[in-house]
């Protein structure tokens, strides 16, 4: 019997009531502690009975000594599991299995997952993958429909296509929660055919409908969520976070934007209470953020830090999350409840001295699983000229993606030499380049301004959405090389520096992720970091390394790079070549 049916088992219901009563023992009797009452807004002294995965009583303290184990929780606080509301296991670049032996002992018991990485890789096939990890894995994975795949159609290739037919049979399966997060806001708020059908399906199958409105307020945010979308986590400011919490989305605040968290601890701290409908998530985490720093544990500790109180975040990660979630047995330390517990040393730190996923210990390690072949086609070699942009001289007009993050259109006069462009300094070159075998594997060359002045170049598999090879640079030569680096280990990340690589790390499970272990991948992954502050001088919070994976989000406001051309879907723009107008004087 599948979750949350478990519960129902009328067999474990009379032992639970007995136990209660106390007509037989609890399999498992936390003493000592104090239980955050997340509802209630309080910590009180109280032991916690437990028959298999059920909590049966949350009672006076020392009133009952017969159990068949015990937990001296002496000095801790019992919490109930925290609950990542969204989140993509892709971003740390591991397998679940290996995810979830990072944050089960940090006290998160159930994630979110939108396996739209996956998706937008290798289709119906790596949604399948993750659906049978999440099956087997210790920590509750509930995974997701992608809505977006690809997440601007017309304006990028991906390795899938999911219309309403695909999206309403995904949702009809079992191990499917919800329809994942729907990117393609113009489409949303125009009634395009495709996206109205995929919300629909998603609507008509009871789940939840998950959204993403970067930068929708006023008319566009109230049309987005009279579409049906009931939920966001795209924040861009405190007053944002209050409009869409205002127009009664359920808002997934993320850890992934830091520097936005002071001023929306602020805000919420200001509030009279913990908004119902707030929840927390992780979205994406980089693999050594993961391993030094945690997941959702590390957001609880910055917000409590910037001055959001403790019990109130804490109830945003746990009871909001299950109500949000229609997941009653979840969220509550609670008889009836299902005793997936945090037992934390302290509301500052969020550190577990034990966690009880259905009332036992969690079995970690999780069992490697055989590598998943998604049979990726082989991306040819490259050499400088593909990297080149041809025009008539002395002078060419062109585009410019300018600004990271929040893009916006430029222009710019370059020079032309030899029939070619010759890029100022201070303009940076970016190829997205097909990989998925349904279009030529041909670099798409456009032009970011205010990226700094490159000394070398970066490759990347992991490129949100449809996760082309895309490489960023100024010179063609390194360019090339870091696009040759990557075709040769099939996916992951390559600096290069005066023509050599610097650092690389291969991802060879879909280009995304890694099945080696978490501090390997970490390792390697800040040797990357490491090598690319030789190769452009950061800029916080908007030009910081973290831009160049979402750099082709092209469902995003503003144009994008993807291996179509220069794409603004909310414009309805898509530039096949940057060059604007040639043979200028």
């Amino acid at each position: 019997m599948s979750e949350p049916h478990d519960l129902d088992d009328a067999a474990l219901r009379d032992r639970a009531v007995a136990a209660a009563r106390g007509d037989a023992p609890f399999d498992l009797l936390i003493l000592g502690g104090q239980v955050a009452d997340v509802a209630m807004q309080e910590l009180r002294p109280a032991d916690v009975g437990v028959v298999g995965p059920l909590i049966a009583s949350v009672h006076a303290p020392g009133a009952r000594a017969d159990a068949a184990r015990t937990i001296d929780a002496a000095g801790l606080i019992v919490a109930p599991g925290l609950i990542d509301a969204h989140m993509h296991v892709e971003s740390s670049m591991v397998t679940p299995a290996v995810y979830a032996q990072a944050v089960l002992p940090r006290g998160t018991t159930t994630v979110v997952w939108d396996p739209h990485e996956f998706g937008n890789v290798a289709g119906l096939e790596g949604v399948d993958w993750a659906v049978a990890e999440a099956a087997r894995s210790p920590l509750r994975i509930l995974p997701l429909a992608p809505s977006c795949v690809p997440s601007a159609p017309g304006y990028e290739t991906a390795g899938a296509d999911f219309g309403p037919a695909e999206i309403g049979l995904l949702l009809a399966r079992p191990g499917i929660h919800g329809l994942a997060e729907v990117m393609d806001m113009a489409a949303v708020t125009s009634r395009a055919p495709r996206m109205r059908g995929i919300v629909q399906a998603g609507l008509a199958s009871s789940k939840p409908v998950c959204g993403h409105a970067r930068g929708l307020t006023g008319p566009s945010l109230q049309a987005y969520a009279a579409a049906g979308v009931t939920s966001d986590h795209e924040l861009t400011s405190a007053d944002d976070l209050l409009e869409k919490l205002r127009a009664g989305l359920w808002v997934e605040l993320r850890g992934s934007h830091p520097h936005l968290l002071p001023e929306i601890a602020r805000a919420l701290a200001a509030l009279p209470a913990c908004p119902p409908t707030l929840t927390l998530c992780t979205d994406d985490v980089f693999p050594d953020d993961l391993l030094q720093s945690g997941g959702l544990d590390a957001l609880l500790r910055r917000l409590v830090a910037e001055g959001f109180p403790a019990l109130r975040a804490l109830q945003a990660a746990t009871f909001n999350a299950a109500q949000r979630l229609g997941r009653s047995d979840l969220g509550l330390v609670a008889p009836g409840r299902r005793a997936d517990l945090a037992l934390l040393r302290d509301l500052r730190d969020f550190a577990p001295a034990h966690v009880l996923r259905d009332g036992r210990p969690p079995s970690l390690p999780v069992p490697a699983a055989p590598r998943p072949d998604f049979g990726a086609p082989s991306l040819p070699r490259f050499a400088p000229a593909d990297f080149e942009t041809a025009a008539a001289g002395p002078k060419a007009r062109i585009a410019v993606i300018d600004r990271p993050r929040f893009t916006e259109w430029a222009e710019r006069e370059v020079p032309v030499r030899d029939g070619r462009l010759a890029l100022p300094p201070e303009l940076t070159r970016i190829a997205v380049i097909h990989r998925h075998g349904h279009a030529p594997a041909v670099p798409r060359i456009g032009f970011l301004g205010n990226w700094g002045e490159w000394r070398g170049a970066f490759a990347t598999t992991v490129s949100h959405d449809s996760h082309n090879l895309t490489v960023f640079g100024h010179d063609p030569a390194d360019l090339a090389a870091a696009a040759n680096a990557l075709a040769e280990t099939g996916g992951g990340m390559a600096v290069v520096r005066n023509g050599e690589v610097a650092a690389l790390l291969p991802l060879p499970i879909a280009g995304l992720v890694s099945d080696a272990p978490l501090a390997e991948v970490a390792q390697a992954f800040q040797r990357v970091r490491e090598a690319m502050e030789a190769v452009v001088d950061w800029q916080p919070p908007y030009l910081v390394f973290k831009a160049l994976v979402g750099a082709t989000l092209a469902c995003n406001a503003g144009p994008h790079q993807t291996d179509l051309g220069i794409a603004d879907p909310q414009a309805g723009r898509l530039l096949t070549s940057p060059v604007l107008e040639d043979g200028l004087a």
